[in-house]
């Protein structure tokens, strides 16, 4: 309808001997009263054409009403010069019959096809299970890469496997203390699941496991813990990328040498610490300051150096587009990244780098009955893991809580306000709206209603304003997927469910089905389906189940 208005609109414009503009855009008005479309273009030309606003409006609106345009009812000129567009509600029942006919696929287009993205995300070092807040991650990448797949690209999940470095020691040397009965280092992991795992080690070994065999046993059952953890959370990883495998490769040295080759790094002798530090020229590349690469004197290199020679192995893989989901507290890294990747290969602008905030979890303690923050850190030993959340909290509502506010905004997760079975629960409020109308499909079966294909039904009965708002939502679905996967913003789509549940909880109640007079009866059916295929879908990207029942769905309203 959008387009048709356009083309319509500049038709007019040209026959009412007016500049046609480059741009030319519809908005939805705000408020319902002031039309389905709005157009400033009156306003844009008036100057140009020498004449009042109001004038150029009126111009246009002639054309238009005498051309006639599909289910255009009539044409308001507000305010200025406002061109506001009311439509009759047939062009509605053509969007139902248009989500009917697009069934799972409704709303999703091929503007992304061919395009290979790799999109790694929650990546961690391998050192203890998945902590919660972590669990932001895994929700809004993964509605990431269903938004971005919904556009037709080939998107390939990925998780970084930090295998080596300081921390992969210290797991270590916690894991051999525990083995061997010893104390732990001052610095070692403290949590119960090293002790766990050194004991499962020793029941199944004995005591013939060296440091290094413990650690890769070790790390082997940390990853496993954190795949069942996604598993329970419908998260699936194409790729596991080992970071110890760019090392074995001679991927790291390779990039070293490439970097020295074009004469963009250097090395300082006795820093501030005393060491001798090779380091990028990345403010030759457009960075805030050059950034380190290489330990002289020990060969150990940087989180940066590595992360070079790992995204160009991803480029190197096929991969035309990179997009890495970072916490806000690596900010400054972005850009040496960036600069050290457009120096390796050229290319500008990769990876596209996401930034999100962290997560406050909260509880009440049982003891005080007081609601406080809990507190996340392995080495204490007292992190909170996503499958001590999924333990008491649904997936789905851990899911759809993590991505109902953008990313780049600090999320409270209270664990006593995403376990209430109410409607007050976001969650459970959107997914009630899809049981309702799961409830009305064996509703009408079993009162023996059954709809005729679509194309013989009459939808010139749906005239509620009810019926309307959700045909309207429905209608504007696949723009709002397009503009999530474009601002990689699930968060968006969250927001679109829950104003579709809303509105079509407000049609539930005011607007009876299957008791309806029966041509009624039939078109609300047909409604309902449509609201169920659209739902159903953006639940979909959301990762979020579309429940057929609920165990409190009150069918009275």
């Amino acid at each position: 309808m959008r387009d048709q208005l356009l083309t319509s609109l500049r038709t007019a414009i040209a026959a009412a001997g007016l500049p046609v503009p480059t741009e030319l855009a519809l908005e939805v008005p705000r408020e319902r009263a002031h039309g389905d479309f709005a157009a400033n273009v009156a306003l844009q030309l008036a100057k140009r054409a020498a004449r009042k606003p109001r004038e150029v409006a009126e111009a246009i609106a002639a054309e238009l009403t005498q051309a006639g345009v599909p289910h255009l009812d009539h044409i308001e000129i507000a305010g200025p010069g406002f061109l506001n567009f009311h439509l009759r509600p047939t062009w509605l029942h053509e969007v139902l019959r248009e989500v009917v006919a697009g069934g799972h696929a409704y709303g999703t287009n091929r503007s992304l096809a061919g395009r290979r993205i790799n999109l790694e995300f929650v990546s961690a070092n391998p050192t203890g299970p998945l902590h919660a807040g972590g669990a932001r991650w895994v929700a809004v990448g993964d509605a990431i890469a269903n938004l971005l797949a919904s556009q037709g690209a080939d998107v390939s999940r990925e998780y970084y496997l930090n295998d080596t470095g300081n921390q992969l020691n210290t797991l270590r040397a916690s894991l051999s203390a525990r083995y061997h009965g010893r104390p732990l280092p001052h610095d070692g992991y403290q949590g119960d699941y090293v002790g766990e795992i050194a004991a499962a080690l020793r029941a199944e070994h004995g005591d013939d496991l060296d440091d290094g065999a413990l650690c890769e046993l070790g790390v082997a059952r940390i990853v496993d813990e954190v795949r069942g953890d996604l598993a329970r959370i419908g998260v699936h990883f194409d790729t596991w990328f080992s970071e110890r495998v760019l090392h074995e490769r001679g991927d790291v040295d390779d990039v070293l040498s490439i970097l020295r080759d074009k004469g963009l790094t250097f090395v300082q002798f006795g820093d501030k610490a005393g060491a001798d530090i090779e380091w990028l020229r990345s403010t030759d590349l457009g960075d805030t300051r050059d950034r380190a690469l290489r330990n002289v004197a020990t060969g150990a290199t940087t989180y940066l150096c590595n992360d070079l020679a790992y995204h160009r192995d991803k480029l190197r893989r096929g991969f035309d587009h990179l997009i890495d989901i970072w916490g806000s507290d690596h900010q400054g890294q972005v850009k040496s990244l960036q600069a050290g990747m457009e120096a390796l290969t050229g290319l500008t602008g990769e990876p596209e780098v996401l930034l999100g905030q962290y997560v406050k979890l909260f509880d009440v303690d049982p003891a005080t009955g007081k609601r406080s923050e809990m507190k996340m850190s392995k080495r204490a030993g007292t992190f909170v893991s996503l499958g001590d959340v999924l333990d008491r909290v649904d997936a789905d509502v851990t899911r759809m809580t993590f991505l109902l506010q953008s990313v780049d905004t600090t999320l409270t997760f209270d664990l006593a306000v995403v376990t209430a079975q109410s409607m007050e629960n976001p969650v459970y409020y959107i997914q009630m709206a899809h049981a309702r109308i799961a409830s009305i499909a064996r509703k009408a079966a079993d009162a023996g209603l059954v709809a005729p294909p679509l194309e013989s039904v009459d939808l010139s009965v749906l005239t509620d304003h009810h019926e309307l708002e959700v045909l309207r939502l429905l209608e504007g679905y696949p723009g709002a997927l397009a503009d999530a996967a474009e601002a990689r913003a699930p968060h968006k789509i969250a927001h679109w469910v829950h104003e579709f549940a809303g509105a079509f909880h407000a049609f539930y109640g005011a607007c009876r089905v299957i008791d309806a007079d029966p041509p009624v009866a039939v078109a609300r059916l047909w409604l309902t389906q449509a609201c169920r295929i659209g739902l159903a879908n953006a639940l979909g990207i959301l990762g979020v189940q579309a429940p057929e029942s609920m165990a409190r769905l009150d069918d009275d309203g």
